[in-house]
Protein backbone atom coordinates (compact mmCIF):
# COMPACT_ATOMS: atom_id res chain seq x y z
CA UNK A 1 0.00 0.00 0.00
CA UNK A 2 1.47 3.42 -0.96
CA UNK A 3 2.44 5.64 1.94
CA UNK A 4 0.63 8.98 1.86
CA UNK A 5 3.10 11.84 2.18
CA UNK A 6 2.23 14.82 4.36
CA UNK A 7 0.51 17.54 2.36
CA UNK A 8 3.40 19.94 2.92
CA UNK A 9 5.79 17.71 0.95
CA UNK A 10 3.53 17.06 -2.03
CA UNK A 11 5.05 19.81 -4.16
CA UNK A 12 8.55 18.32 -3.74
CA UNK A 13 7.84 14.71 -4.64
CA UNK A 14 10.47 13.46 -7.06
CA UNK A 15 12.66 16.55 -6.81
CA UNK A 16 15.69 14.36 -6.13
CA UNK A 17 15.38 12.97 -9.67
CA UNK A 18 15.54 16.33 -11.42
CA UNK A 19 16.14 17.36 -14.12
CA UNK A 20 12.98 15.85 -15.59
CA UNK A 21 12.86 15.21 -19.35
CA UNK A 22 9.40 15.36 -20.91
CA UNK A 23 8.38 13.38 -23.98
CA UNK A 24 7.97 16.62 -25.98
CA UNK A 25 11.56 17.67 -25.35
CA UNK A 26 11.18 20.03 -22.40
CA UNK A 27 13.52 19.72 -19.42
CA UNK A 28 12.40 20.90 -15.97
CA UNK A 29 14.69 21.72 -13.09
CA UNK A 30 14.37 23.74 -9.91
CA UNK A 31 14.72 27.50 -10.23
CA UNK A 32 18.26 28.69 -9.50
CA UNK A 33 18.59 31.90 -7.52
CA UNK A 34 20.14 34.30 -8.39
CA UNK A 35 21.26 32.81 -11.74
CA UNK A 36 17.76 32.59 -13.27
CA UNK A 37 16.45 35.94 -12.01
CA UNK A 38 17.56 38.03 -15.03
CA UNK A 39 15.55 35.70 -17.27
CA UNK A 40 12.43 36.06 -15.12
CA UNK A 41 12.82 39.83 -14.90
CA UNK A 42 13.04 40.05 -18.69
CA UNK A 43 9.92 37.92 -19.12
CA UNK A 44 7.78 39.45 -16.39
CA UNK A 45 8.31 43.04 -17.54
CA UNK A 46 7.22 42.42 -21.14
CA UNK A 47 3.96 43.82 -22.47
CA UNK A 48 2.17 40.46 -22.56
CA UNK A 49 2.86 39.75 -18.86
CA UNK A 50 -0.05 41.86 -17.57
CA UNK A 51 -1.77 39.07 -15.65
CA UNK A 52 1.47 38.05 -13.87
CA UNK A 53 1.31 41.35 -11.94
CA UNK A 54 5.08 41.89 -11.84
CA UNK A 55 5.63 44.34 -14.70
CA UNK A 56 6.74 47.04 -12.26
CA UNK A 57 9.10 44.82 -10.24
CA UNK A 58 12.87 45.22 -10.23
CA UNK A 59 15.18 42.23 -10.55
CA UNK A 60 15.97 42.50 -6.83
CA UNK A 61 12.27 42.47 -5.95
CA UNK A 62 11.66 39.42 -8.13
CA UNK A 63 14.60 37.67 -6.51
CA UNK A 64 13.19 38.39 -3.04
CA UNK A 65 9.78 37.05 -4.07
CA UNK A 66 11.17 33.78 -5.38
CA UNK A 67 13.65 33.34 -2.57
CA UNK A 68 10.74 33.60 -0.14
CA UNK A 69 8.72 31.13 -2.21
CA UNK A 70 11.56 28.60 -2.28
CA UNK A 71 12.22 29.06 1.44
CA UNK A 72 8.55 28.70 2.39
CA UNK A 73 8.59 24.91 2.63
CA UNK A 74 5.27 24.62 0.81
CA UNK A 75 6.01 25.85 -2.72
CA UNK A 76 8.67 25.30 -5.37
CA UNK A 77 9.51 27.14 -8.59
CA UNK A 78 10.79 25.27 -11.63
CA UNK A 79 12.37 26.44 -14.86
CA UNK A 80 11.47 24.63 -18.07
CA UNK A 81 14.01 24.54 -20.89
CA UNK A 82 13.79 23.64 -24.57
CA UNK A 83 17.00 22.97 -26.52
CA UNK A 84 18.93 24.34 -23.55
CA UNK A 85 17.09 27.68 -23.58
CA UNK A 86 14.72 28.86 -20.81
CA UNK A 87 11.18 28.32 -22.08
CA UNK A 88 8.82 28.67 -19.11
CA UNK A 89 8.62 28.98 -15.34
CA UNK A 90 6.18 27.15 -13.09
CA UNK A 91 5.23 27.51 -9.45
CA UNK A 92 3.84 24.40 -7.74
CA UNK A 93 2.35 24.92 -4.30
CA UNK A 94 0.56 23.09 -1.53
CA UNK A 95 -3.04 24.40 -1.27
CA UNK A 96 -3.14 23.42 2.41
CA UNK A 97 -0.74 26.31 3.05
CA UNK A 98 -2.11 28.83 0.57
CA UNK A 99 -4.83 31.46 0.69
CA UNK A 100 -6.81 29.39 -1.80
CA UNK A 101 -7.90 27.16 1.08
CA UNK A 102 -10.22 30.00 2.13
CA UNK A 103 -12.34 29.14 -0.90
CA UNK A 104 -12.30 25.34 -1.01
CA UNK A 105 -11.30 22.36 1.13
CA UNK A 106 -7.99 20.94 -0.19
CA UNK A 107 -7.77 17.16 -0.54
CA UNK A 108 -4.66 14.98 -0.11
CA UNK A 109 -2.79 14.98 -3.41
CA UNK A 110 -4.02 18.42 -4.50
CA UNK A 111 -1.32 20.59 -6.03
CA UNK A 112 -1.68 24.22 -7.04
CA UNK A 113 0.04 25.64 -10.10
CA UNK A 114 0.92 28.91 -11.84
CA UNK A 115 2.99 29.03 -15.01
CA UNK A 116 4.49 31.66 -17.28
CA UNK A 117 5.63 30.99 -20.84
CA UNK A 118 8.64 32.94 -22.03
CA UNK A 119 8.93 34.27 -25.57
CA UNK A 120 9.70 31.53 -28.07
CA UNK A 121 12.95 31.73 -30.03
CA UNK A 122 10.76 31.57 -33.15
CA UNK A 123 6.99 31.35 -33.67
CA UNK A 124 5.80 27.76 -33.30
CA UNK A 125 2.17 26.72 -33.69
CA UNK A 126 0.83 25.14 -30.52
CA UNK A 127 3.91 26.07 -28.47
CA UNK A 128 2.04 27.21 -25.35
CA UNK A 129 -0.10 24.08 -25.38
CA UNK A 130 2.97 21.88 -25.62
CA UNK A 131 4.42 23.70 -22.60
CA UNK A 132 1.17 23.17 -20.71
CA UNK A 133 1.05 19.47 -21.53
CA UNK A 134 4.65 19.01 -20.39
CA UNK A 135 3.94 20.79 -17.11
CA UNK A 136 0.80 18.75 -16.45
CA UNK A 137 2.67 15.49 -17.06
CA UNK A 138 5.48 16.67 -14.78
CA UNK A 139 3.03 17.37 -11.96
CA UNK A 140 1.09 14.12 -12.32
CA UNK A 141 3.94 11.73 -13.12
CA UNK A 142 6.92 13.28 -11.34
CA UNK A 143 5.42 15.22 -8.43
CA UNK A 144 2.65 12.70 -7.81
CA UNK A 145 -0.28 15.11 -7.91
CA UNK A 146 -3.73 13.54 -7.80
CA UNK A 147 -5.49 16.75 -8.79
CA UNK A 148 -4.20 20.11 -10.03
CA UNK A 149 -5.80 23.33 -8.83
CA UNK A 150 -5.63 26.67 -10.64
CA UNK A 151 -7.07 30.11 -9.91
CA UNK A 152 -6.42 32.35 -12.93
CA UNK A 153 -7.78 35.86 -13.28
CA UNK A 154 -11.40 35.64 -14.41
CA UNK A 155 -10.62 38.18 -17.15
CA UNK A 156 -7.78 36.13 -18.66
CA UNK A 157 -9.72 34.57 -21.51
CA UNK A 158 -6.71 32.96 -23.19
CA UNK A 159 -5.78 30.88 -20.15
CA UNK A 160 -9.36 29.70 -19.73
CA UNK A 161 -9.29 28.28 -23.27
CA UNK A 162 -6.01 26.52 -22.52
CA UNK A 163 -7.21 25.22 -19.15
CA UNK A 164 -10.33 23.68 -20.65
CA UNK A 165 -8.29 22.13 -23.47
CA UNK A 166 -6.18 20.38 -20.80
CA UNK A 167 -9.23 18.99 -19.01
CA UNK A 168 -9.79 21.53 -16.24
CA UNK A 169 -13.33 21.74 -14.91
CA UNK A 170 -14.34 25.19 -13.69
CA UNK A 171 -16.07 25.48 -10.35
CA UNK A 172 -16.77 29.15 -9.55
CA UNK A 173 -15.25 32.61 -9.27
CA UNK A 174 -13.71 33.59 -5.94
CA UNK A 175 -12.38 36.94 -4.65
CA UNK A 176 -8.68 37.55 -4.07
CA UNK A 177 -7.22 40.90 -3.05
CA UNK A 178 -5.78 41.65 -6.48
CA UNK A 179 -8.27 39.83 -8.73
CA UNK A 180 -11.44 37.83 -9.14
CA UNK A 181 -10.15 34.31 -9.73
CA UNK A 182 -11.76 31.38 -11.52
CA UNK A 183 -11.31 28.22 -9.46
CA UNK A 184 -10.76 25.10 -11.59
CA UNK A 185 -9.61 21.51 -11.05
CA UNK A 186 -8.13 18.73 -13.18
CA UNK A 187 -7.43 15.10 -12.31
CA UNK A 188 -4.96 12.96 -14.21
CA UNK A 189 -7.83 11.06 -15.80
CA UNK A 190 -9.46 14.30 -16.95
CA UNK A 191 -6.17 15.52 -18.42
CA UNK A 192 -5.48 12.28 -20.27
CA UNK A 193 -9.05 12.14 -21.59
CA UNK A 194 -8.87 15.74 -22.84
CA UNK A 195 -5.60 15.16 -24.68
CA UNK A 196 -6.77 11.88 -26.22
CA UNK A 197 -10.27 13.10 -27.08
CA UNK A 198 -9.19 16.15 -29.08
CA UNK A 199 -5.65 15.56 -30.35
CA UNK A 200 -6.12 17.80 -33.39
CA UNK A 201 -7.15 20.76 -31.24
CA UNK A 202 -4.71 20.17 -28.40
CA UNK A 203 -1.69 19.60 -30.65
CA UNK A 204 -2.49 22.42 -33.07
Amino acid sequence: MPVELPASTAHRRGDGNLPYLDEEGFVLRMLRIPADIPVLHDWFTRDYATFWLMQDKTADEIQAIYQALMDSGHATAYLGLRDGRPAFMAECYDPFHDRIRQHYAPQPGDLGMHFFVGPAARPVAGYTRSVFRALMRFMFLHLGARRIVVEPDANNRKIHVLNRAMGFVYDRNVPFEEKIASLAFCTRAQFEHAVQAAPEEVHS
